[in-house]
């Protein structure tokens, strides 16, 4: 049996590290996260919807405190055409359509934020339990958001709002009755595909529940496409209020929002068009911003657009 060589070590040669590679080795390692939002701030339109909306949120907070006027306060100039003193031009009923104009806008918000917080929110915990549990449950699960789905949904809030009482809250459960179903089935097929991972059928194996499993592994893995689905579906539901809101199903008198103030104008389109032109266009920003926020999420999120 022959002996191994010896390795000398003169015959090899130390050339230590590249000198222009020093500062890259030393960087520090960019978590998934910092490079999504990395990637976010370099997409400009996005960039401009999260101006429009910080702007647009500013003054929905600020501008009822500080004006002079109260945003139901007729102050005898009636269909005043926009000046120094009425910005925006004042109503039929004198009252300062600038100040509700931004009223109306914390309106708006707040129920597009908020059906479309409940409808993710019912959406996420439904298609997690359909996708984890497959089999019988998940086609029962499935079935039934179908039969849901299967009516128009408008026809469904239209239908409860003329039940319930006209408000806030009507307004909100009406939207967020099947407004969740969209959600549950991204959530569902998400969850399907991550069941299977290592993670998971070690977390399985360990004896973890099923809410564990939900709660710890599935759902944050799935969280970027929540995020962007989530996104996109407020500016649906700030229009879905206004055109409610159109139609006289939105809150009640002398409440604001944009939806009542557009439908208020539209009497007076050839008269006094400010009145519908401020609302309808503070509409279209809001859902444009929203809208272009979801896009750079979506391409920010995604890895084979971020590369």
């Amino acid at each position: 049996m022959s002996e191994m060589p010896i390795i000398q070590a003169d015959k090899f040669k130390r050339i230590g590290i590249r000198e222009d590679q020093t500062d890259i080795l030393s960087d520090k390692p960019v978590s998934f996260w910092q490079e999504v939002f990395q990637t976010f701030k370099k997409n400009k339109l996005a960039m401009v919807g999260i101006g429009i909306l910080i702007v647009i949120a500013l003054m929905a907070i600020f501008v009822p405190i500080l004006s002079p006027f109260e945003y139901s306060e007729q102050t005898g100039a009636y269909n005043h055409a926009p000046s120094a003193e009425y910005w925006f031009g004042t109503d039929n009923l004198g009252r300062d359509i600038f100040v509700r104009v931004w009223v109306g806008a914390r309106i708006s918000l707040f129920i597009g934020l908020a059906s479309a917080f409940v409808s993710v929110f019912i959406g996420v915990v439904y298609g997690s339990i359909a996708g984890m549990a497959g089999g019988r449950v998940d086609q029962v699960m499935m079935r039934i958001a179908d039969v849901l789905n299967a009516v128009p949904y408008l026809l469904i809030v239209i239908m409860l709002l003329v039940v319930l009482e006209q408000g806030l809250l009507p307004l909100i459960l009406a939207m967020s009755i099947t407004g969740w179903i969209s959600m549950a089935r991204i959530v569902r097929t998400e969850v399907m595909s991550l069941k299977n991972e290592e993670y998971v059928l070690a977390s399985r194996t360990l004896g973890a529940s099923l809410g564990h499993i939900i709660r710890k592994h599935l759902i944050p893995n799935a969280m970027g496409i929540i995020i962007v689905q989530m996104t996109l579906s407020i500016p649906s539901a700030i229009f879905t209020e206004a055109y409610l809101s159109f139609l006289g199903l939105g809150v009640t008198p002398p409440m604001a929002s944009w939806g009542t103030m557009a439908n208020e104008g539209a009497e007076s389109i050839m008269t006094a068009p400010w009145r519908l032109m401020f609302p309808a266009l503070l509409i279209s920003l809001t859902i444009f911003a929203f809208n272009a926020v979801g896009d750079g999420l979506r391409d920010a999120l995604d890895p084979k657009l971020r590369k």
